[in-house]
């Protein structure tokens, strides 16, 4: 018994453990439609779209660790922040626009789980989409969120496929490292499309919700822990470990979101192949010119994220959702006490499926997304940055002038992008 108590606790113990939301939120904004649009940039543009990752990382990190900062400082989510702080309406518009965005985005990711499992098993693409669609919602209904937590933690290592299929193929690391820092860009349309496509992918509204919200649960996960208004004596650790937490996995999924389109800007790109609409391709055009391992790797990772992008899709919809109403929410919650929670997932991910059966196609499924998500995304930003600026909510934990500097320069990046998204590209046109 003693042996088993043992191993028990060093089970508790092992690294991934001891990492908070952060992770999960950082690889979930790799999903399978992300991937395609870092795909396609990769292959469209080659080496020259590289340097909008280190530009994306440091934006995308403090508007992240702002809305965990929301969440922890007062074990609230950022739907209940903004009903407390702003009219009505703010929240009506914010969250039906995340809904319907957040399943559109659900959609097309089961797709592409369904298409890559297909192309690895031979099995039909819409029985394994529903495989996928059920497993996902099954776990999250049913699994408390200490223990299914713990399952995503261990799928963010797909994401070390991305990394793994430079070492199949030649990458001409110095002419990398120098096209990342001085790029020859092009001033068009198409390129503008690129930009947008990836900015759009890389921060993204249904991120904020998620992160905010995993703060509280994680909170609640812990014996005696309270909000920081609360709990002044766990502030300084607090802080700490969001700060460190939230950087790190933003570096992950930023650095993966590097190597997926450097992996596709060496092979497909140099290759010729220009034109990727889904990661499906992607991971297909690379199986003549890399091999059949670089396939595997790739397409691997498309489903390790996919079963971390779909649950946080439907979740962070259901957090707004439900804490907009009132109701009791939370992954650690029964079924039966939070039935309004796990509805909003089921019918999220459910609507997801079914779309794969109409005359919509995935792809038009995440155009639309990625226009909505720039309607919103802008003043959405500007409300969680008033809000972390707020003595009225955040007492003496406002957010460092630094991180709200930063976060409003990523709002005017994001307001750009969501400009230029309504200009018609040439020739390219990214989801």
């Amino acid at each position: 018994m003693n042996i088993i108590k043992f191993f028990r606790e060093r089970l508790k113990e092992h690294p991934l453990s001891r990492i908070g939301p952060g992770l999960i939120t950082g690889v979930a904004d790799d999903d399978p439609s992300g991937i395609a649009t870092y795909s396609q940039a990769g292959a469209h543009f080659g080496l020259d779209i590289l340097w909008t990752m280190p530009l994306a990382f440091p934006l995308m990190a403090a508007i992240q660790s702002i809305c965990a900062l929301i969440g922890r400082v007062t074990g609230k989510g950022l739907a209940a922040n903004i009903k407390l702080a702003f009219p009505p309406i703010v929240l009506k518009i914010v969250v039906t626009l995340l809904l319907i965005a957040n399943t559109l985005n659900i959609a097309a990711d089961v797709a592409a789980m369904g298409e890559v499992a297909e192309l690895i098993t031979g099995k039909n693409r819409h029985i394994m989409t529903a495989v996928f669609v059920f497993g996902t919602l099954l776990l999250q209904v049913f699994v408390p969120y200490h223990r299914y937590v713990s399952f995503l933690k261990w799928l963010t290592l797909s994401l070390l496929a991305y990394a793994a299929v430079l070492f199949t193929v030649h990458v001409p690391w110095g002419e990398v490292i120098h096209r990342t820092v001085l790029p020859r860009l092009r001033i068009d349309a198409d390129s503008a499309a690129v930009v947008v496509g990836v900015f759009g992918t890389t921060i993204s509204p249904y991120l904020f919700f998620w992160q905010a919200s995993e703060e509280v649960e994680d909170m609640h996960m812990k014996a005696g822990a309270a909000p920081l208004l609360r709990d002044k004596k766990s502030a300084q650790g607090e802080i700490r470990r969001i700060r460190w937490d939230t950087w790190s996995g933003m570096f992950y999924s930023n650095i993966t979101a590097y190597f997926i389109i450097l992996a596709t800007a060496v092979t497909l790109n140099v290759s010729g192949i220009t034109d990727i609409n889904t990661a499906t391709e992607a991971a297909s055009a690379l199986k003549p010119l890399a091999g059949e391992f670089a396939f595997y790797l790739f397409a691997i990772g498309i489903l390790g994220v996919g079963l971390i992008g779909v649950p946080v899709l439907a979740g962070s919809g259901a957090y707004a959702l439900s804490e907009a109403m009132g109701w009791n929410s939370g992954l650690e919650r029964k079924p039966t006490d939070a039935q309004g929670f796990y509805g909003i997932i089921a019918l999220s991910v459910m609507a997801g499926l079914v779309i794969q059966y109409t005359p919509i196609s995935p792809m038009k499924a995440l155009f639309w997304s990625a226009v909505i998500n720039g309607v919103i995304a802008v003043p959405l930003m500007a409300v969680i940055l008033i809000l972390a600026s707020k003595k009225s909510i955040m007492g003496a934990f406002t957010a460092n002038r630094l991180i709200v500097a930063l976060g409003w320069i990523a709002t005017i990046v994001m307001g750009v992008a969501a400009l230029c998204m309504f200009i018609p590209p040439r020739a390219v046109s990214l989801p």
